[in-house]
């Protein structure tokens, strides 16, 4: 892919995994801690530190063990940037299916259609989801059939989530606010880490500023009208 159409994909994955920390995580991790009145903040701040030192610790591990090969890129591999961006949505999409299992599990009281329109919502925003982790490896030069395979994979921890959920409910629900901030703060570590200063680079960086902006609306309103 040419560097401008690159910057367009790059600065599109930024935005939707931004929206998707802020909507799909955060704030639901804050309204299941309500019932902590003014620390309700705390699962929240906690897990999501815990997703940023986790994620700063595979920051200096993968490097090592991609030994660096590839020189042109400096100390960071390409391999090692796609790495990172499947395993954030990836983790981002385990406690997301929690989230759909404590519903079927009748943790939240929510009529059968309600759950329905849940699991709906869900499912069309893994849609740009998906295709933040299928473009990155299909530019790396991986085949197409693989490349949206590697997509698939990332959203099918989405499901066995649910079913954990559902089986162990009485253990999970307690830690689910821990577990969404969690998975937000890997998301936007790889976000400012290595997608901004990518879709900034170089000349003409409006426009994945732009395509960022873009992102960040199309997975707001997914989350806000289906969710």
């Amino acid at each position: 892919l040419n560097q401008w159409v690159q910057r367009c994909l790059t600065g599109f994955a930024a935005g939707v995994m931004v929206a998707a920390s802020v909507w799909s995580l955060l704030i639901p991790a804050l309204e299941q801690s309500e019932g902590m009145g003014k620390l309700s903040f705390v699962p929240a701040a906690v897990g999501f530190w815990a997703g940023v030192l986790f994620l700063l610790l595979l920051d200096h591990i993968i490097p090592h063990l991609h030994q660096q090969t590839d020189k042109a890129e400096g100390p960071k591999s390409r391999l090692q940037k796609t790495t990172m961006l499947i395993l954030a949505v990836t983790l981002h999409n385990i406690p997301e299916g929690m989230a759909v299992g404590v519903v079927y599990a009748g943790y939240v009281q929510i009529t059968l259609m309600g759950a329905l329109a849940l699991s709906l919502g869900i499912a069309i925003q893994n849609f740009p989801e998906g295709a933040i982790i299928s473009m990155p490896l299909r530019s790396e030069g991986m085949g197409k059939t693989k490349a949206f395979i590697g997509g698939v994979l990332s959203g099918i921890v989405e499901p066995i989530g649910a079913v954990i959920t559902i089986l162990a409910a009485g253990l999970i629900v307690p830690a689910l606010p821990y577990l969404l901030s969690f998975a937000a703060g890997a998301m936007l570590y790889v976000v400012v880490e290595e997608l901004i200063p990518e879709m900034s680079a170089g000349e003409h960086s409006n426009i994945g500023t732009i395509f960022f902006a873009v992102g960040f609306t199309l997975m707001m309103i997914l989350d806000v009208a289906l969710g």
